[in-house]
This record gives structure tokens, sequence and C-alpha cells, in this order.
């Protein structure tokens, strides 16, 4: 297929058929034409169609989204999305994919890039994640179907989590449930929460995490946390049964968590911070570490000390930040903004964190892709 490009009407024309473009879309379009056969992370795509400009990497994916729906009416072409990589032109009869590399075939390669991945997942290092990723192609590897979809979960890939046809729903689900607790009223989401273990929606291990770690949060920003204190037995009986070693910082600062807005006293709540301070010495998992200290901030407020909480809570949240875990960022944020709704601080403070909050949703693309993510999981309780 040979397209015909016209920059002065930004317009794309193959086979009869005329599509007029915006202009970024047309640059972006002429770019992945003029390279067809390579594959450019977000990153690259930046540099090379935003020059002089300062967007974000969600750009990139809104871009490429309107760009499919208005390609999708020349058969054949398509722009193709590379596992945790990045994007592709493909045309009738050119070669989809990225160049084909001696080891990519390498099984003990292939085992050492999984022990690398999944280190760096354990310790939170979502920006290491995804730098390995992005040089696929450099390196010689290919990235297996599990550790794709956590690196679009990391980098806030809602977008194709949402749409995408390479992995069945089922094999999606347990992170789009993620995204959809961290957006609207937590008792709905709470009941949602309920209605997908009652039916368990999930594989075993989704599920379990959903049932002793999720579910807490869920109980306590719905104003429950009674219900969580009593669910927390089960949890740590859980981690220890199956040894979730890796479970345990997160475990432990939920548990304070839960533990600060029931109203339990300070020397309880100190015993716990004390332990939680020496869990994250001997495993200084950089989420963790960020979460920590955006409930830290969060006890600090409790207890009116408001610049102390403030820059808790802003630490915290440079620290998720610096992770790249979009996701849990995200998620600290819909924590501050509903303990602040239960325990308000001063209009200005609570304005600052709630300003925060919808400049995530906007970023991640939870604003625009709430709709649809809603009716999916409305339809799938439906469809049972």
């Amino acid at each position: 297929m040979q397209l015909e490009l016209d920059g002065s009407e930004y317009t794309v024309t193959a086979g009869g058929i005329t599509i007029t473009l915006l202009p970024k879309e047309f640059a972006l379009l002429q770019f992945l034409y003029r390279n067809r056969g390579r594959t450019f992370s977000r990153e690259q795509l930046l540099d090379h169609v935003w020059p002089l400009e300062y967007p974000v990497e969600r750009t990139v994916d809104d871009h490429i989204y309107r760009l499919r729906k208005k390609l999708a009416v020349l058969s054949g072409l398509g722009i193709r999305t590379v596992r945790g990589f990045g994007y592709s032109l493909t045309l009738p009869g050119s070669p989809a994919g990225v160049m084909i590399n001696p080891t990519t075939n390498d099984l003990e390669l292939r085992e050492t890039i999984r022990g690398v991945f999944s280190k760096f997942h354990v310790y939170g290092q979502g920006k290491s994640m995804l730098t390995l990723a992005r040089q696929q192609d450099i390196l010689g590897f290919e990235l297996d179907p599990e550790y794709s979809m956590v690196i679009h979960f990391v980098q806030g890939d809602l977008d194709w989590l949402l749409h995408t046809e390479e992995v069945p729903l089922k094999d999606r689900l347990f992170y789009l449930l993620l995204y959809h607790f961290f957006s609207g009223d937590p008792k709905e989401r709470l009941a949602y929460c309920e209605q997908i273990i009652e039916r368990q929606l999930l594989y075993p291990e989704y599920q379990l995490e959903l049932e002793i770690l999720t579910i807490l949060d869920l109980f306590t920003l719905a104003g429950q946390p009674e219900r969580a204190v009593e669910r927390l037995e089960r949890s740590h009986q859980v981690i220890a049964e199956l040894g979730y070693e890796n479970f345990i910082p997160v475990t432990m600062i939920t548990e304070l968590f839960v533990h600060l807005v029931a109203g339990t006293g300070d020397d309880e709540l100190n015993r716990m911070d004390e332990a939680i301070g020496a869990v994250l010495q001997e495993k200084p998992f950089l989420r963790e570490i960020g979460s920590y200290k955006v409930v830290k901030g969060l006890w600090s407020l409790r207890l009116e000390h408001w610049q102390e909480s403030e820059n808790l809570l802003d630490e915290g949240l440079q620290v998720l930040e610096m992770s790249e875990f979009v996701p849990l960022r995200l998620y600290a944020l819909y924590r501050i903004v509903h303990f602040c709704r239960m325990f308000p601080p001063s209009k200005k403070l609570q304005r600052k964190y709630e300003d925060l909050f919808a400049l995530e949703l906007e970023q991640s693309g939870l604003n625009r892709m709430e709709k649809p993510l809603e009716h999916l999981m409305q339809q799938l309780l439906k469809s049972l």
C-alpha cells in the first residue's frame, strides 16, 4: 500500500479514500510512515513529533487512539502496539514487528530477563521496568505477555488495558478493576468489589489479593474500618501460610492506615509505625516507602500538624512519582482526598490535593475513559 500524504491539507489518501487529520495526527502518521516497520517508544515519538513541546506520554496514546479510529477505513493499514515498548505502522505486505534478533528465542536469556523484571517489580522500580522494556529490540529479547500487561499497568496505559485485543479480558480484568477502584465513590466501589469476590471472577492469585489486601482500603475509605480490622487477621494468616513475604510491608502500611481511620490510640499506632520502619529497612521497596510516607502524612493531618503533614504527603507523592508507578500515585491521591473528606484539614490544604487528584485523573486518561470502564464493569456483572 502506498500512502499519499498532503502536508498542506493534512490529508492521507490510499485506494481512492481520503482522510483529513489534525496537524499533530498528520505529523505522527507521517513519521511512522517514513519509518514503517520500525517500532518507537512513546518517548521517542515525543522527541520526533513534539520536539519543541513538553507533552506527557499520554499525549502519544491519545493521538494513536484517534489515528486508529480514522485509519480503520483503510483495509490492512494499522498502528501496531508492540508489548511493553511502543508503536509501529503496519501496511499490507510489510513486515509486522521489530527486527529479529538472534537472542530473541534464547530461553536462558528470557529467564534472566524475567528474573530482572521480577526484581524491579518487587522493589517498586517502575522506571527501571519501563527502561528495560523499551530496550527489547536492542537487547534482543521479547517481553513475556504477563509482564507486558504489568508494564501497561505501571505506566498508566488504561487505553491499552481497556481496548486491546492482544490479551483476553479475563487476563486484564484485575488491572482494570484496580483503575475502577481509583475513581468514584468508595461505597459504590466496595459493593462492586464484594460482588467480584462473591462470584469468583478472577484468577486465584488475583482473587486472593483482592480479598486480603485491596478490599481493606475500600472498607476503610467507605467508612467501615472495623470490617477492615476484622479482615486483617485473615490477611496476616494467609500471608504467613503461603509465604507471601513481599506482601508484608504493604499489608502493614495498610494496617496502620486502617487503625488511623478507626481511631486507634497513638501508643498502638506508634508500635505499628516502628514495626513498619524495621521492615522497610530490610525490604526497601520504593512503592511502599512512598505509600508509607503518605500514611504518615495523614497521621500528622489527623493530629492537626498541618505543615508536617503537607511535607510528608508531598514527599510520599514525590517518591511514588519517582518510582513511575502511575496507578500507585493515583491511588495515594485517592486515599488523601477521601481521608480529607472524613477528617477535613484547612480548606487550602484540602483544595491542593483535590486539584492534584483531578490533574492525575486527567493525565491518566481516567476522566476520558471512566464511562467506558464503568460500562464494561457493569456489563461484566450482568453477563453472569
